[in-house]
Parts: structure tokens; sequence; C-alpha cells
């Protein structure tokens, strides 16, 4: 029952650390009130910023509470830093890749170009082109679209709104897009429609390609996801056997981080070698096309 006792010394003196510390808060007179506004972002911040980050901070808590109940029923101490760890950890090594997202991004783009190439094939001007194209953008970027309307609709330069348009986007494409729109801009020919009807084509081929990749690379995230699954089904029911009692000393529980610690290492490399690398763009800040 030792462990028992030390849990609970523990957390009822973090209790009254706590109960003290919103005291001391609480007398604080008017001259102090930036000191309050000091605890009350770091109560924020530790609260979570978004909505998702709330979620996940209580979900993170609720573990804690789990590893500590396991940690007073059966003696292993790891489960208290472990079960947090795993909550917060897996779903990240283990999610889904961001390349449906960027694929998605990235085929917007190539419609977006050809509705553009078809709009000025017929004679139209660059900024009404973009100004009826408002109307058909593609959801992944409409809001980029509708800041680069809305800049042209307040006067700006054209190039600067295009340029300030790639820094929306943020991507290397989105920057072959825009730099096409300024050479446009700049020299009004009629070629910009055959130049934005080619960009297209060829962002239509690389979005192909990523999703054959994508596709493959996701039979072996699946298959992780359910190794791991398997494993930490099977390491938690071999804790409550006798199977487990050669890591409940001090160098077996050593040995056991290590091979968890392993375990982890091949799941991040495993995430790194799938993680699709990210083009650098041409239109930086003072850049030329």
């Amino acid at each position: 029952m030792r462990p028992v006792v030390a849990a609970i010394t523990a957390v009822a003196g973090v209790g009254g650390l706590a109960a003290a510390g919103f005291g001391l808060v609480g007398a604080l007179d008017d001259p102090a009130a930036p000191q309050r506004a000091s605890v009350a972002r770091w109560v924020r911040t530790l609260r979570g910023a978004t909505p998702a980050a709330r979620r996940s901070r209580r979900r993170v808590s609720a573990a804690a509470a789990v590893g500590l109940v396991v940690w007073l029923l059966t003696g292993w101490v790891l489960a208290v830093v472990l079960i947090p760890v795993a909550v917060w950890g897996l779903p990240v090594l283990l999610q889904t890749s961001a390349a449906k997202a960027d694929i998605a991004r990235l085929e917007a783009m190539s419609d977006w170009a050809q509705n553009l190439a078809t709009v000025l094939g017929v004679g139209v001007g660059i900024e009404q082109a973009v100004a009826r194209s408002m109307l058909t953008a593609p959801e992944p970027i409409r809001p980029e679209v509708g800041r680069l309307v809305a800049r042209l609709q307040a006067r700006w330069d054209t190039e600067t709104a295009l340029r300030a348009f790639a820094d929306d986007l943020d991507d290397a494409t989105g920057d072959l897009l825009s730099a096409a729109l300024i050479l446009g801009a700049r020299r009004r020919g009629d070629q910009l429609s055959s130049v934005l009807d080619g960009l297209a084509g060829a962002v239509r081929d690389d979005v192909r390609i990523r999703r054959t990749v994508d596709a493959e690379q996701a039979r072996g995230r699946t298959t992780a996801r359910l190794v791991t699954a398997i494993t930490a089904g099977g390491l938690g029911l071999m804790l409550l056997t006798p199977y487990a009692d050669p890591y409940r000393a001090g160098s077996g529980q050593l040995l056991l981080i290590g091979l968890l610690t392993s375990y982890i290492g091949c799941l991040v490399w495993m995430r790194r070698i799938t993680a699709t690398p990210r083009q650098p763009r041409i239109l930086v800040a003072d850049g030329v096309p």
C-alpha cells in the first residue's frame, strides 16, 4: 500500500499548493493587476488557445488520471507517464497523411487556372477574369481567391496583389501560377491563356502521381496502426500477469522504457520517410519571377 499512500500524499500536496496559489492571487491589490493578467494568460495557455487544443489537453489530463489509477491498482509507476504520452503522441504519429489536403489544394489550383485560361481566351483582362473566377473558385482556395479579388477591387497594383496572393497560398505551385499571372499583367499579351492551360495540365499530372504515391503509403500507415493497437493491447494484458514480474524492478522498467522508445523511434522514422518533401517557393520576399 506504500504506492497508494505516496500517490495520495502527492495529490494532496499538489492540491494544497494550488489552493494556496489561487488564494494568494485572489488577495492581490489593484496595483498588482498586471500580475493577475499574467496569471490569467498563463491559465489560458494551459487550457489551450483553440477548441482542438483544449480537447487534446482534456484527453491528456484524463489519460494522466487513468495512469494514476493504474499505478495505484498495479504498482506500475511507468503508467503515470506512458499512458498520457501514448494518448498524446500516438495519434500524431499514426494519423493519416496530410497529403490529401495538399492534393486537394493542388487540384483546386489546376481547376482555377483552367477556368482563368478559358475566360482569358475570349479577350477579357486579367483583373476582370480574376474577379469573375470568384464565383467558380474551388473551395480549397476560395478564401485566397477572395482576398485577391478584394485587393484588386481596392485598387491595389496588380503585381502587388498577385504577390500577396502567392504568399496566401504559400505553395510552390501557387508561386508558378502567380508568376504566370504577373508576367501576363506586365506584358498584356494574348499568350497567357495558353500558358495557364499548360500549367493546369502539368499540375493535373502532378496530382495524379501524388494520389498514386499516397495510396501506396496508406497501406503502410494502416498496417502500422493495426500493429500498434495489437501491441498496446497485448502489452496491457501482459502487465497484469506474472510474466511481467521481471519488468517490475528498476532495471526491468529501464529495459521496458528502452523497448518502447525503440518502437516509437520506428514510428517516427516511418512517418519521416513517408512525408512528402515541401518544394521551395520561388516568389519569396524581394524575389523576381
